[in-house]
């Protein structure tokens, strides 16, 4: 059966937002390499060699997040979708949706709805658009 894990891009960024999701989301960080430890530098796009050609956070449940610097001046900005983080309770939901807030923007703040206690999107400050929910919806 296969799996689904995100792989996101950023712009120059990419080291400091996988040590940020590394510490907010409880992962460990599995795999960080700029393009100047490429075993093949020849392969590698010019430009700025400390962008990080690949870097992978595990996190605690064995899923991984992704993610890699776009080569100089070919990055694009996050659009079209979102990182979506569930949690068994709605206060851990909270926790991680306020961390992950700080500096960005929110979309929808964090409230309960009719499908779980407590849900909230927002776009974090490296430009990774997040929903984070929570806890079991009890009553209408």
């Amino acid at each position: 059966m296969p799996t689904l894990d995100s792989y996101i891009f950023f712009d120059g960024q990419c080291a400091e937002a996988m040590r940020f999701y590394e510490r907010t989301l409880g992962g460990k960080m599995e795999t960080m390499m700029s393009y100047a430890q490429s075993p093949d530098p020849q392969a590698c796009p010019p430009g700025d060699p400390d962008r990080v050609m690949h870097a992978c956070v595990v996190l605690p449940d064995g899923r991984m997040l992704m993610a890699s610097d776009s080569p100089e001046g070919m990055h694009k900005p996050m659009s079209g979708f979102a990182l979506s983080l569930n949690y068994p309770t709605a206060d851990e939901a909270r926790r991680v949706f306020d961390t992950l807030a700080a500096g960005g923007s929110v979309t929808m703040p964090m409230a309960r709805t009719f499908w779980t206690e407590a849900f909230g999107m927002l776009t974090d400050r490296f430009g990774t658009p997040w929903m984070v929910g929570g806890g079991q919806q009890q009553g209408g």
